[in-house]
């Protein structure tokens, strides 16, 4: 039986995963950075009749990182896979935020990320295992407001595509997801006080207006994929014989990051992406 540890369990894409993971047969180290959030996974998995095994898990502590990690190696024998979901959105320009911001963001969705992975390769050389690392269409397609959250996305693909091909001469397989818009509740999860935001952008407020709106729009139920089938997607790659190194999770997002690698003039991307602050 296969031992998944997952991060970012608490919400959305994560929590879905992990449900979907333990009904596949995986035994599931469901993790989060804060275990109060912990009941909305334990009431999914009741409601799908499966167990998952809920620890403790910082990424962007290396004490909390390798404590969950030897105590996974220690209940179940091993990790043959780990999924690397934990994130965090993130709004704003460089003219008006400060450097620590734009640290704050690579800490969570980069750097996180890579210690996370370094601590549980040997585990995963061991079990000749896999990596699946979620990302986003903001780690191909800059997007306007999200600067420091695509740089942090860009720096996760490049990593993940440049480590796939080391780790598979050990026997270890890497693969990137690449969700588009999921359904959520786009303003809460960035912590964003929208008046606020835009009072305080300036010259930068209609832009700003107008990216929210198109944004809270397409990841609208009616729009946007929904965490469930995000999540599908990425537990067929979990369960693929031979896993791609890079997949999207729906059309409208093969479609996004089409369009970016066949622009080789950065032009088709730069119209579209004005339009959404014009």
């Amino acid at each position: 039986m296969t031992i998944t540890l997952i991060t970012g369990t608490s919400t959305g894409i994560g929590l879905q995963v992990a449900v979907q993971a333990a009904a596949a047969g995986h035994t599931v180290v469901a993790t989060m950075r804060d275990l109060g959030k912990a009941d909305a996974l334990r009431s999914a998995a009741s409601d799908a009749g499966v167990t998952v095994d809920i620890r403790q898990l910082d990424v962007t502590d290396a004490a909390s990182i390798a404590a969950c990690i030897e105590a996974t190696v220690a209940a179940h024998g091993a990790i043959d896979a780990l999924i690397n979901n934990a994130g965090s959105g993130h709004l704003g320009t460089i003219e008006q935020e400060g450097l620590d911001a734009v640290r704050d963001v690579m800490e969570v969705n980069f750097f996180g990320v890579v210690a996370t992975t370094r601590a549980a390769m040997p585990h995963l050389r061991a079990s000749k295992g896999r990596v699946l690392t979620v990302s986003s269409v903001g780690g191909i397609v800059g997007q306007p407001f999200n600067e420091a959250y695509c740089a942090a996305k860009f720096a996760v693909e490049g990593f993940m595509e440049a480590l796939a091909p080391v780790a598979a001469t050990v026997g270890v397989r890497v693969s990137l997801v690449e969700p588009g818009a999921v359904s959520s509740d786009f303003v809460a999860n960035v912590g964003a006080d929208v008046p606020a935001m835009v009072a305080a952008a300036g010259a930068y407020g209609p832009a700003l207006a107008g990216y929210i709106a198109r944004t809270t729009a397409a990841f609208s139920p009616a729009a946007a994929q929904t965490p469930a089938g995000a999540a599908a997607a990425i537990v067929e790659l979990l369960l693929a014989e031979t896993p791609a190194v890079r997949i999207q999770t729906s059309d409208a997002a093969r479609a996004f990051v089409a369009r970016k690698l066949a622009d080789l003039d950065g032009s088709a991307v730069f119209t579209e992406t004005i339009g959404w602050v014009s």
